[in-house]
């Protein structure tokens, strides 16, 4: 195997292998913040396992995640954190990646999953569910799954006309998700008090109670859709060129667009079904490991190593703000989001991106 390195000016270094034939360009900084954040992450992870209502030593945590640990001390973590954990790393990781291809896929950074009708639609499917009584059967995870589909179908036949664009899935995706918020605000009025509390628990984006029944879909979801945007990432980047050049370098623009948008879809819908609509994620994430890495796009593994995160993050200290109360991790997630929102808008309109 012969390998060849080319490095550049700006710091990026490209590659070259003999055998197999493969080749692409390794980023020193994209790598670092990539490895930076892992540890984070990990960091987060095992420190949440450790907090509860009985407190561990991180030495224990990390036995009973390995096998060595007391039987006490791996029932807790094993069976009563480990779920809720999970739920919040791959929560975070789908959030973030998600997020990551609306907006470099629309070339717009406010072109996130909560601002075009995808996590307003799994709200909407939920709250019909509970209110209506017709979701006993399905629960909330399916329902949440079957209405953030519904909605991407929904935007994406909408903006279509003789293909689609970037600016249209934005425009339309705003109008859509106006009226699911809309008709959720409609069925939590019509519903009672328990059936309006139970969904209101949901809608806010919410770890607790959270068990394998909630881990395993995701999982499964995730094993299979990450890798998919990864390999799909070559043509985003692409995009990002403009629809006209993207085809005069052979891009089958519409079938990689919708291939990608059904993927960014499938991994916020199996998440929001998993964990709720949690706030802004999918909006921040992106943005600030772009800034970290300092690319002209979200980088895909970066923006879902910051979505996990700030998931794990929020989730910790929801749990450890309030001495007797545990908030939901979306509660945390909308404070902190809603100024970066603001933020961003102001950004945009100083460069003249805010119309």
């Amino acid at each position: 195997m012969t390998t060849h390195f080319r490095p550049t000016r700006s710091g990026p270094t490209h590659f070259r292998l003999a055998a197999p034939p493969v080749s692409g360009v390794l980023r020193p900084r994209q790598l670092a913040v990539c490895l930076g954040l892992l540890g984070a992450v990990l960091l987060l992870f095992c420190w949440g396992l450790a907090v509860g209502d009985i407190p561990l030593p991180l030495g224990d945590v990390v036995a009973a995640l390995t096998g060595t640990a007391d039987p006490g001390t791996a029932l807790v973590v094993r069976e009563f954190r480990l779920p809720r954990a999970l739920v919040g790393l791959l929560a975070g990781l789908a959030f973030g990646m998600s997020g990551a291809i609306f907006q470099t896929m629309t070339r717009n950074p406010l072109a996130s999953p909560d601002l075009i009708g995808i996590t307003q639609g799994a709200g909407t499917a939920v709250v019909a569910g509970l209110v209506l009584g017709f979701g006993t059967g399905l629960g909330t995870q399916t329902l949440g799954l079957l209405g953030a589909l519904a909605t991407a179908l929904l935007v994406h036949a909408l903006a279509w006309r003789r293909g689609t664009t970037g600016y249209r899935i934005v425009l339309v995706g705003v109008g859509v998700s106006w009226v699911c918020a809309s008709v959720t605000d409609y069925l939590l009025a019509r519903g009672g008090r328990f059936q309006a509390q139970a969904a209101l628990g949901w809608l806010v984006g919410n770890l607790n109670g959270r068990d394998w029944a909630h881990v395993a879909p995701l999982a499964w979801a995730s094993a299979v859709l990450i890798p998919a945007a990864l390999l799909l990432a070559r043509h985003l980047r692409i995009l990002q060129l403009g629809d006209d050049v993207a085809t005069g370098l052979g891009t089958p623009v519409q079938r990689v667009r919708l291939g990608l948008m059904f993927t960014g879809v499938g991994l916020v819908a199996f998440a929001t079904a998993a964990a709720g609509p949690v706030a802004f994620v999918a909006l921040a994430a992106p943005q600030i490991a772009q800034r970290l890495a300092r690319t002209a796009w979200p980088p895909l593994v970066a923006s879902a190593l910051t979505g996990a995160l700030v998931v794990l993050a929020a989730d910790l200290a929801a749990r450890r703000l309030l001495a007797d109360v545990e908030l939901p991790v979306g509660v945390v997630t909308g404070v902190l989001g809603a100024p970066f929102l603001l933020w961003l808008l102001a950004r945009a309109n100083r460069s003249g991106q805010g119309g």
